[in-house]
């Protein structure tokens, strides 16, 4: 009698931690770099508010200078995002950092010769805005491809804290150099990091993906995201909060060197050290969710971040002495991070590789959106009444958003697989079709009963929603009015090459809703699923053509 061995118990594999992403050596490095290069953007923006601070009195000006940075992104996040979910982000990362570091150069020429302007400083910091509009997508996509899904998490965490030590750094770094030197020195050694930059990822060795389907257009590919967005509760859920937020921290941001030299009159080192008290929280606020773990979710954290800086904003306005502001700047900071982190991993855990980028990119669409409106309007506010009025308003707003948790609650992305599903069959044609003829509409028969039709409804109303998600331009439900348990599912598409996208969109996520649907089906067959091209064959059509009218013969 042959024994049979007992199964070799597994080590559970170990729960991921704040350093687990460093494991991963392609994550570590491109971290690194992305520290250097953050130092050097803080400094930079410190550089560059504090000169225009001093070369103009007008606090719209000086506010103005979040918006330089944060239009750029408002107006050039979506077509960034499409393109990185189009071409070689490796290529595109490098297009990207040497365009900046020219600019920078450039404005270090200028300041060095005292040949610039606040008018100019506004100018290059647009510039900037414009290179870091596209590389923010791209960026962001690749810590995807850096580490697993179950320490995405963490990785994004990591990213926010690469950031936050270099707020706490750099702008430490970017005062003193201002104080003793000149900020065209401080722009010079932004230029360095970028080019340091440009050499780690110059290093990459990048896999070259291999496409599922036709390849999209610009255009389409574009339409695909805001879609894909549009159809998206949990999405568009963290795209309300996140406008909120910003649109109100955004006053944090811009009026804290007006604060500093106008309401405490004090020096750009003081202003470089709040600054560097928001980053030190910042950096904390990481450690402690990494050892808080799962006791706040990311509703609650959103909700907590947003508190504070009722609180922050209040500060601002009526504390009167700066040391009083540290530990609020320290606390903000702990905030920040607390807020920002939870809405962006929010946002990638609940989109599919194919259109990350694109999904990535409109949520920092409408966060730079959220900064660019809130400084123009609490700035513009500043100038009309005063200081104080426009930070107590900002402080309201922030209350006010709370309430957003309510019809807008963050959902949890936990257990989520998005994964291509791959199991639809290849559907069976006459022929050769062209990816662009079209339009294609697809019919998917069921039979069920009379009496599972309300709930048969209510599932097939979520299925609709995942089909015009994935690209169908039309979605419904019919009933055969003869043969009233014969029910017909349609969608159209615009394009046969599009519907095949879609075969590679379905998620394994996805299966679960098409299984609700398919269950009340009862039918001796599977539910028939037949194609119909557009006759006679078209190119690109969108929307149903009329009818010509034909004349009869005389």
């Amino acid at each position: 009698m042959t024994q049979l061995s007992p199964p070799v118990a597994t080590a559970p594999e170990p729960q991921p931690t704040l350093l687990t992403p460093f494991a991963y050596s392609l994550f570590r490095a491109i971290w690194i770099a992305s520290v250097v290069s953050n130092i050097g953007t803080w400094m930079q923006n410190v550089a560059g508010v504090w000169l225009v601070t001093t070369l103009t009195s007008s606090a719209l000006l000086v506010a103005l200078m979040q918006t330089a940075t944060s239009l750029p992104a408002f107006l050039l996040s979506m077509p960034a995002g499409a393109i990185a979910d189009l071409i070689d982000r490796r290529r595109l990362l490098l297009f990207t950092q040497g365009f900046m570091a020219v600019v920078a150069l450039l404005l270090t020429g200028l300041t060095l010769l005292g040949e610039v302007s606040a008018f100019s400083v506004l100018g290059f910091t647009f510039l900037l805005g414009i290179g870091a509009a596209i590389n923010a997508p791209v960026w962001q996509t690749v810590t995807i491809e850096l580490v697993p899904r179950r320490v995405l998490g963490f990785a994004i965490t990591l990213n926010g804290v690469s950031n936050n030590i270099a707020r706490a750094i750099g702008p430490a770094i970017g005062g003193a150099i201002i104080t003793y030197y000149s900020p065209g020195w401080v722009f010079l050694v932004n230029a360095v990091s970028f080019l340091g930059t440009f050499a780690v990822v110059y290093a990459w060795k990048r896999e070259a993906e291999v496409a599922s389907g036709p390849a999209e257009n610009f255009t389409g590919a574009l339409r695909a995201g805001m879609r894909y967005v549009q159809y998206s509760p949990a999405i568009y859920a963290v795209l309300f909060r996140t406008f909120a937020f910003a649109f109100g921290a955004s006053a944090m941001w811009g009026l804290l060197s007006v604060v500093t030299a106008r309401r405490l009159h004090l020096s750009s080192d003081t202003y470089g050290v709040l600054l560097s008290w928001l980053g030190a929280g910042a950096i904390t606020g990481a450690f402690l969710m990494g050892r808080a773990g799962n006791r706040l979710n990311f509703n609650q954290r959103v909700l907590l971040g947003s508190a504070v800086f009722v609180g922050t904003n209040v500060a601002l306005a009526l504390v009167p002495s700066v040391y009083w502001l540290y530990p609020v700047m320290f606390v903000s900071g702990v905030a920040w991070l607390m807020a920002m982190t939870s809405f962006s991993t929010t946002v990638q855990l609940h989109v599919p590789k194919w259109v990350q980028a694109r999904v990535v990119s409109m949520y920092m669409l409408v966060f730079q959106a959220g900064l660019a409106l809130g400084s123009v309007a609490w700035g513009e506010l500043a100038d009309r009444t005063t200081l104080e009025t426009a930070l107590l308003a900002t402080a309201a707003w922030m209350l006010l958003s709370l309430l957003l948790a309510i019809p807008f609650p963050m959902r949890s992305a936990e257990g989520l697989n998005l994964d291509p599903a791959e199991h639809w069959p290849a559907p069976t044609v006459a022929g050769d079709i062209d990816p662009d003829d079209g339009p294609v509409v697809v019919m998917v028969e069921y039979d069920v009963a009379l009496a599972d039709q309300p709930a048969f409804r209510v599932a097939a109303a979520q299925l609709t929603r995942l089909r015009l998600r994935d690209g169908s331009l039309r979605a419904g439900v019919f009933t055969d009015l003869a043969q009233p348990t014969r029910i017909t599912e349609f969608f159209y598409v615009a394009t046969w090459g599009e519907h095949q996208r879609q075969h590679h969109r379905f998620t394994k996520e996805d299966l679960a809703v098409e299984a609700d649907v398919r269950q009340f089906h009862v039918g001796p067959a599977p539910p028939r699923v037949t194609h119909f091209l557009a006759f006679p064959r078209s190119v690109n059509v969108e929307m149903a053509t009329p009818y010509e009218t034909m004349e009869s013969p005389q």
